[in-house]
């Protein structure tokens, strides 16, 4: 090792041991002679303090943002940051992946520890609950026009609590219809239903075709999307009275519920939950069902799963519609990038979180882990526009709307499975699961009539 990596090496290491002792780089430094001329070792002093601050003093000196990403987008999203970081060679992104099942739990925690990340990925029916802790930024100034104009209409108005945009939407979610085109086609239809009533007839159709040993859908009765998307094509509010009460015996939700319940009772889809299904592709694969509501994860493992046969015989397609001629709506889904109220430099995070909402970074998020850009204009590459599974997707997020925007949500639609399940088999009675389900979420609205009753007496003392 010749003398000046001598000093640097020396140097860097001192600089390490400083950070963990918390003592000055130049405490253990080597006070041996050099054996140069005075003036010699002036500049190789210099040059030595040059090239120990570009060698090793890179990393150091980044201002550091820390992210917190959920699931496989936690170690997809770290494939996108060196460009970031080339960008910002002043920033430095460490990020901190979650699994989703710990994920609430954890950011909870960190709120009340104050130990919050800068940045973090939020699912998008925990916006409410943090917004109303006061755990996220509002961005409708860093957002500006143009950009939320890019948005998903229904994907951004989940993100917005009474007026106010808490989350840029990193990736986007919904539901609509999986379905084989060939037993479709040889029950005598050669496109997708776009109304109820189409749909309907299908489904009858197929039934009838297949057998008394399969189905024409499939509906696990712990998933509570389908009868929410359908109560709210007919144009359900779920709740009422400012999100105070549950809604669910009003007629627009009980004819939704009835259609589905119907579902069943024609021998249409099997009563079964999804831990019944002994297994999901083998079972479409096979024809033991010929439709399906799932979200865009499916399309990668449709394709990854499914035997050889089945390619081209089996499509995409927005949801049916109760009335011919209208869209079909879907609920809006997906994770949202917030930022958080105690991030340590906002203008750093919010960069960060630019970076990721351009449409360039969309495109390669989707490349890496098929997750659909939130951007319209990200639509445009060919890598989306090729796929014609995905295209459905984008026709769909165009007639999207999001479940009520209250924290208390997820604990609602746990008791609309739980209904909706005793309907289905026949435990209960439509009227009587539903006036059940009001009273329950009556009482999971307690504290919040209780907050808002509280707000009002304030504001009028």
């Amino acid at each position: 090792m010749t003398r000046l990596a001598s000093l640097v090496h020396y140097g860097c290491r001192d600089t390490e041991r400083s950070g963990r002792s918390g003592r000055g780089a130049h405490a253990r430094r080597p006070t041996a002679k050099t054996g140069l001329p005075a003036d010699r070792r002036a500049r190789v002093a210099a040059l030595a303090a040059l090239l120990l601050t570009v060698g090793c003093g890179g990393g150091s000196t980044a201002r550091e943002v820390r992210f917190w990403a959920m699931g496989r987008e936690g170690e997809v999203v770290q494939q996108l940051l060196p460009e970031f970081e080339r960008r910002h060679p002043e920033l430095h992104v460490s990020v901190q992946q979650i699994p989703w099942s710990a994920a609430h739990e954890k950011l909870l925690t960190a709120f009340v520890g104050r130990a919050m990340p800068d940045v973090f990925q939020l699912g998008s029916t925990w916006v409410p609950e943090f917004a109303a802790l006061g755990a996220v930024e509002p961005l409708d100034a860093r957002l500006g026009a143009s950009s939320s104009d890019d948005y998903f209409a229904g994907i951004l108005d989940a993100n917005r609590i009474d007026g106010t945009t808490y989350g840029a939407p990193w990736y986007v979610d919904t539901r609509l219809l999986f379905y084989r085109t060939d037993l479709l086609a040889q029950a005598g239809f050669d496109a997708p239903p776009t109304d109820w009533s189409t749909w309907l007839a299908a489904l009858t159709a197929v039934k009838q075709r297949v057998g008394a040993d399969n189905y024409a859908i499939l509906l696990p009765v712990g998933e509570w999307q389908p009868p929410v998307i359908l109560a709210m094509q007919r144009g359900a509010t779920l709740l009422r009275d400012r999100d105070r009460y549950g809604d669910f015996q009003s007629a627009a939700c009980r004819e939704a519920f009835a259609f589905y319940l119907d579902l069943f009772r024609r021998g249409l889809a099997p009563v079964s939950a999804a831990a019944q299904i002994g297994n999901l592709y083998q079972d479409f694969a096979s024809g033991f069902f010929a439709f399906y509501i799932s979200g865009p994860w499916n399309i990668g493992e449709f394709g990854a799963r499914l035997p050889p046969a089945m390619t081209g015989r089996w499509a995409t397609a927005p949801m049916p519609a109760p009335a011919a001629g209208e869209p079909g709506l879907s609920i809006a889904g997906g994770a949202s990038l917030a930022l958080s109220r105690s991030a340590r430099d906002p203008q750093a995070a919010w960069q960060l979180i630019e970076y990721l909402s351009e449409p360039a970074s969309q495109v390669e998020f989707y490349r890496l882990s098929g997750d659909l850009p939130a951007r319209r204009a990200a639509w445009s590459d060919p890598v989306l526009t090729g796929n014609r599974y995905v295209q459905a997707f984008k026709a769909q997020l165009e007639h999207v709307r999001s479940p009520p925007k209250i924290p208390e949500w997820e604990r609602i639609a746990s008791k609309i499975t739980d209904y909706a399940e005793a309907a289905v088999r026949g435990t209960l009675s439509l009227d009587d699961a539903l006036a059940a389900l009001d009273h329950d979420v009556d009482q999971l609205l307690e504290k919040r009539r209780w907050m808002l009753e509280r707000q009002a007496s304030m504001r009028a003392g």
